[in-house]
């Protein structure tokens, strides 16, 4: 079960195009609204996969984080999703938090 003090920055990757950067302390609610078409910016995308997060103690932790990635290159995000700017912790937080199903 997800722990709701943690805060989680995270990537989403828009119909295979766009990503979008975000913070959260319910990861799976915020996940679900994103597909569900209750986020402003994800409306317009028909398919969106978590594809990248890290987990903060605290939001201003998080939110600090996401204003940097926020700030970096489409390249530099995919590097960091990739493993080339250190490791990818999404797999292994998502799946405790969403299971395996939802990383799709």
């Amino acid at each position: 079960m997800e722990k709701q003090d943690n805060w989680y920055v995270y990537l989403l990757l828009c119909d295979n195009k766009t990503y979008y950067v975000g913070i959260t302390n319910n990861l799976t609610l915020r996940i679900k609204n994103h597909r569900d078409k209750n986020s402003l910016f994800t409306l317009r995308f028909n398919k969106i996969k978590l594809v990248y997060c890290e987990k903060y103690e605290n939001k201003y932790q998080a939110a600090r984080r996401e204003g940097q990635l926020k700030g970096w290159s489409r390249a530099k995000k995919q590097m960091l999703i990739h493993g080339t700017l250190g490791i990818n912790t999404c797999t292994k937080i998502a799946e405790e938090i969403l299971g395996e199903e939802n990383l799709k």
